[in-house]
C-alpha cells in the first residue's frame, strides 16, 4: 500500500503538470490566426486532480462509467494521454478542430468518454438514469450476465444550482436508485463569485432527504496528522470555521501570511503556538491547503471504505488552483498563468525545457509507474465500448379501413408488437413523464407491465375496480414510469439509447410527451443527441390538434426544433399508414452504426443512423385505401411524395405537413374548379425534406 501511495502521489503530479501545460500551450505557444481566444480551466482543473488520481487508479473497475464535470476535462485527457490512450497531437490541438474537446465527448475525443458532458448539471443527472437502466437491463433474462457497475458524476459544487440535478434526485428516490456516486469538488468559487457560506449544510440535508449517504472529505493526511498533535484541536476549530472568501484570499497570499493570521488569532496558546512555529513557511501553506480533496491518500481511502451499493455524495473540500501560482484567487475559475508565472511554476514542478509533454518527465523510477499502471484495474481492459446484435424489424401492419389518428395508430402499432415474440419487443423499453395514458402507451403498459426491482400489485386489481390501466411492477416489466419532469425523461432515454455501448446490451427505447413541452426537456434532448443516443420520441399530440381550447396545448415551434436538432431526424405523418412505414425504418435506424450498405440518398445521417422524433396527433382522419408498396415508403421516409401528382401547366402546389392534410385536401379540390393542375404535397418530414 505504501508503494501504491507513493505511485499516486507521483501520477498526481504529473497529470496536474500535464494539464495544465496542454492548456497552456494552447494559449500562449500555439501558433493564432484569428484572435480568438483558446482558454480552459487551469484552476478548476487543479482542484479535481487528487480526486481523479484517486479515482481512476485506485478505485474504479472497468464496469464503471463516470461522467467528468466540464471544466476537469484537461485532467481527464491527461490521464488518458498517460495511459497511452490518447495523442500528443491531439493534447497539442486542445479546443482546436479535431484536438481533444474541452468538455469531455463520446463523438468528437478519441480516448474513452462514458458520458459527454455540456450544460452543467446535465452529465451529473444522467449517471443516475444509466444506473436505473443498468438495473432495468440486469433483471431481464437476456441481461442476466451484463456487469454491475457504478455510475459516478464528478460534480463542481456551482453545478449543485442546477435544477435538473434535484428533478434527478426525487425520480431516483423513487425508483430505488442504488449504484451511483457523485463527488462534489467543493472549491467554493465559481465564475462570478465565491459560494455562500453553509452550503454544504443544505448540500447535506437534501441528498438525506433523498436516502443518499453523504460523505464530508474535509481534512487531508497532514490536517489530520496535524490535529493530533498537542493543539491541533485549535487548528482544527479554527479551519472549520473559517469563512470560504477569507480561506481562499490566505491561500493566494501563501505560507508568510497563514503564518502572521493564525498567529494573530490562535498565537500566545502555548501548543498551538508551537505545532505553527514547527513548519516554515512553505510546510504552513502545504498543511493549510491539504484539504480532503486535495490528499490522494484520503480520497482513495474514503473511496475503498465504500462496502455498499446505497447511493452516495462525496463532498470533497478543494482548494480552486491547488498545486499552482493562482490557487484561491478570486479570479481564477477562467483565468490563466501568464507566462512568466508558469515558467516559475515549470522550475517549481521540476520539468526541463524540451520535456513537457513527456509522460514520465520527473519520475524518479518510470519503470516502476509503467508497472504499477499497466496494473490499474480500471484499463485492465482496454477500451470499454460495447456493441450488441442488430434486432431484425418485425412487419408493422395496420388496419386503416376506419378513420383514425397518428396517436390512436402509435398505441395500435405498439400493442400489436407486446403480443408478439420477437427479439425487438423484448428489447423495446418505454417511459413517460406520467402521460403514459394519454399518448397511447396504455394497451403496451398494460401486456408488458411496468418495471420495478421488487414486485407490486395494483391495488385496483387486487380489490376488483375495473380501469383502463393495469399499474403491475415487476423486474420482467417493460415501462419506467417518470415523473412529470421532461428533462428527467429525456435524460433517461439518452442513457437507455447508450445501453449498447455501456453495457453491451442493445434496447429500444420509446418516450413519449406532450408535444408542446418538448422544449422543457430540450437542452436534454440535444444533450442526448450529442453523445449519439438511439431513441424514438413520440411527441403527441402535435400541431393544433389537442382541443379547441386555444394556445396553451399548441405546438407551432417544435418543428423547427425537430428540424435544427443533429442527430434526431423528425416526422410528422397525416396517416396511419406512413406511420407504420416512418416506425419501421425508424427501428432499424435506430441500431445502424455505420458498417451497413450505404443508402445516402438524401439524408447526412441514412448510414450510421440516430434518433428518430414523431410528431402524432388525436384528430382522427379518414384513411386513404391504397397499398404501401416499397416505393411510396420510400417516398414517405425521405420526407415528401405526391397526393396528388401535378399535371402539365401546373398552376399551384399546396403541401401540407401532418394533420392538416384534409384541409389542403379540400382547398386542392375547390382551386381545381378554378385552376388548371393543382398538385398537393404530402410532407412526412420537412426535416429530410429539406435536405
Amino acid at each position: 500500500m505504501h508503494n501504491d501511495m507513493t505511485h499516486l502521489k507521483t501520477i498526481e503530479q504529473r497529470l496536474l503538470w500535464l494539464s495544465h501545460w496542454m492548456i497552456h500551450h494552447a494559449n500562449h505557444l500555439r501558433p493564432k490566426v484569428d484572435g480568438i481566444k483558446v482558454g480552459g480551466h487551469q484552476a478548476s482543473s487543479a482542484s479535481m486532480v487528487s480526486i481523479m488520481t484517486a479515482l481512476y487508479f485506485s478505485t474504479l473497475k472497468p464496469e464503471d462509467r463516470v461522467a467528468v464535470k466540464p471544466h476537469a476535462s484537461p485532467v481527464f485527457h491527461a490521464l488518458q494521454y498517460l495511459m497511452g490512450n490518447q495523442t500528443q497531437e491531439k493534447m497539442e490541438n486542445f479546443r482546436g478542430f479535431g484536438g481533444v474537446q474541452s468538455y469531455p465527448s463520446r463523438t468528437k475525443d478519441i480516448d474513452d468518454v462514458d458520458f459527454s458532458t455540456g450544460s452543467v448539471g446535465l452529465g451529473v443527472a444522467i449517471t443516475s438514469f444509466a444506473s436505473i437502466i443498468q438495473d432495468y437491463i440486469k433483471a431481464k433474462r437476456w441481461g442476466e450476465d451484463a456487469p454491475m457497475g457504478r455510475m459516478v458524476a464528478l460534480v463542481g459544487d456551482a453545478e449543485l444550482d442546477e435544477g435538473n440535478i434535484y428533478e434527478a434526485l426525487q425520480e431516483g428516490w423513487k425508483n430505488d436508485l442504488r449504484n451511483t456516486w457523485w463527488i462534489i469538488d467543493y472549491n467554493r468559487q465559481s465564475l462570478d463569485g465565491i459560494v455562500r457560506e453553509g452550503l454544504f449544510e443544505r448540500v447535506e440535508k437534501i441528498f438525506d432527504a433523498f436516502g443518499w449517504d453523504v460523505v464530508r472529505v474535509k481534512h487531508g493526511a497532514l490536517q489530520r496528522a496535524a490535529f493530533e498533535e498537542p493543539g491541533g484541536d485549535r487548528l482544527r476549530d479554527w479551519i472549520d470555521a473559517c469563512p470560504n472568501q477569507e480561506y481562499a484570499a490566505l491561500t493566494f497570499m501563501g505560507g508568510a501570511v497563514w503564518r502572521k493570521r493564525l498567529l494573530e488569532d490562535l498565537g500566545d496558546q502555548g501548543a498551538v503556538s508551537a505545532l505553527i512555529e514547527r513548519r516554515d513557511d512553505a510546510a504552513l501553506a502545504a498543511l493549510m491547503e491539504n484539504l480532503g480533496g486535495n490528499c490522494v491518500e484520503t480520497m482513495a481511502q474514503t473511496f475503498q471504505a465504500i462496502d455498499h451499493d446505497r447511493p452516495t455524495c462525496f463532498l470533497a473540500y478543494t482548494i480552486k488552483g491547488w498545486g499552482t501560482p493562482i490557487a484561491g484567487h478570486k479570479d481564477n475559475h477562467g483565468g490563466l498563468m501568464n507566462t512568466s508565472q508558469f515558467a516559475q511554476w515549470q522550475a517549481h514542478m521540476g520539468v526541463s525545457e524540451g520535456e513537457e509533454w513527456d509522460p514520465m518527465a520527473t519520475v524518479e523510477d518510470p519503470k516502476a509507474l509503467q508497472e504499477f499502471l499497466s496494473q490499474v484495474a480500471f484499463f485492465a481492459q482496454g477500451r470499454r465500448r460495447f456493441k450488441d446484435i442488430k434486432l431484425a424489424v418485425p412487419s408493422l401492419e395496420i388496419d386503416t379501413a376506419r378513420d383514425t389518428s397518428t396517436q390512436m395508430a402509435f398505441g395500435k402499432i405498439l400493442d400489436d408488437l407486446s403480443k408478439g415474440d420477437s427479439p425487438l419487443a423484448e428489447r423495446i423499453v418505454t417511459t413517460s413523464p406520467d402521460v403514459t395514458g394519454t399518448t397511447n402507451l396504455g394497451p403496451w403498459v398494460n401486456r408488458r407491465k411496468l418495471f420495478g426491482r421488487a414486485e407490486q400489485a395494483d391495488a385496483f386489481i387486487e380489490h376488483r375496480i375495473p380501469s383502463t390501466a393495469k399499474w403491475e411492477f415487476t423486474p420482467q416489466g417493460q415501462h419506467i414510469e417518470l415523473g412529470i419532469a421532461e428533462m428527467n425523461l429525456m435524460l433517461l432515454l439518452g442513457a437507455a439509447g447508450l445501453s449498447q455501448s455501456l453495457f453491451g446490451k442493445r434496447l429500444i427505447p420509446i418516450g413519449t410527451v406532450y408535444d408542446p413541452f418538448v422544449a422543457r426537456g430540450l437542452d436534454a434532448l440535444n444533450y442526448a443527441c450529442y453523445q449519439d443516443a438511439r431513441f424514438m420520441l413520440a411527441a403527441t399530440p402535435s400541431g393544433v390538434s389537442l382541443s379547441h381550447e386555444g394556445g396553451a396545448h399548441q405546438s407551432i415551434s417544435t418543428p423547427l426544433i425537430g428540424m435544427a436538432q443533429d442527430g434526431l431526424a423528425t416526422f410528422e405523418p397525416a396517416f396511419a399508414d406512413e406511420l407504420a412505414a416512418i416506425m419501421h425504418w425508424g427501428f432499424d435506424y435506430m441500431q445502424r452504426d455505420g458498417s451497413g450498405a450505404v443508402e445516402e440518398q438524401s439524408w447526412l445521417h441514412d448510414e450510421r443512423g440516430g434518433a428518430v422524433y414523431l410528431r402524432l396527433s388525436t384528430v382522427p382522419l379518414e384513411q386513404p385505401q391504397r397499398q404501401m408498396d416499397a416505393g411510396l415508403a420510400r417516398q414517405v421516409i425521405d420526407g415528401g411524395y405526391w397526393l396528388r401528382a401535378p399535371e402539365p401547366g401546373i398552376s399551384v402546389v399546396i403541401a401540407y405537413s401532418g394533420v392538416v392534410a384534409p384541409e389542403a385536401i379540400r382547398a386542392a379540390g375547390l382551386l381545381a374548379e378554378d385552376l388548371r393542375g393543382v398538385g398537393v404535397l404530402a410532407v412526412s418530414s420537412a426535416d429530410r425534406l429539406i435536405a
